[in-house]
């Protein structure tokens, strides 16, 4: 996790486009029906609105109530992956529900009402963005602040 609030923001916008654009993917094959080479296309019309209502929402106040939540489970002594790990589930728990709020308001078939739109694109998100977070998402972007910053100022772990 970066550090500086320079690092902050650049590791913020770097991991919403991240994790914005391939669950755009997702949602697209969802009501597709399938992956096609299509949807990587298409999803970038989405990531215009989208990214920036997500980093938004990350840096104003996403990442600090993440950290208040996640230190309510870990100590500040604890490893630094296990505060990481902390962190990244407790933005997931925050995130996937505001950002499907968002896309049901701008993208859903409502037909048949709100709730159950947002509930199912909720429900049908969480398992994804949490997968993606943690195993894909988290560990690339961690890992290309790493290669640009060779003296790991900006990260913790």
């Amino acid at each position: 996790m970066p550090k500086t609030i320079i690092g902050r923001i650049i590791f913020g916008i770097a991991m919403a486009f991240v994790m914005v654009y391939f669950m755009i993917v997702y949602n697209i094959s969802l009501e597709l029906g399938g992956l096609t080479y299509d949807i990587f296309g298409y999803a970038f019309h989405e990531l215009l609105i989208m990214w920036p209502v997500a980093v938004i929402l990350e840096l104003s106040f996403v990442g600090l109530l993440a950290k208040i939540l996640a230190f309510k489970i870990v100590k500040p002594t604890d490893r630094p992956i296990v505060i990481t790990l902390a962190i990244s589930i407790s933005i997931v728990c925050i995130m996937c529900p505001l950002m499907s709020l968002t896309a049901t308001l701008l993208f859903s078939d409502m037909a048949s009402g709100f709730i159950p739109a947002y509930l199912t694109k909720t429900v049908l998100n969480f398992p994804m963005a949490l997968a993606l977070q943690l195993f894909i998402a988290g560990p690339i972007v961690r890992s290309i602040f790493g290669l640009f910053n060779k003296d790991k100022e900006m990260l913790e772990a």
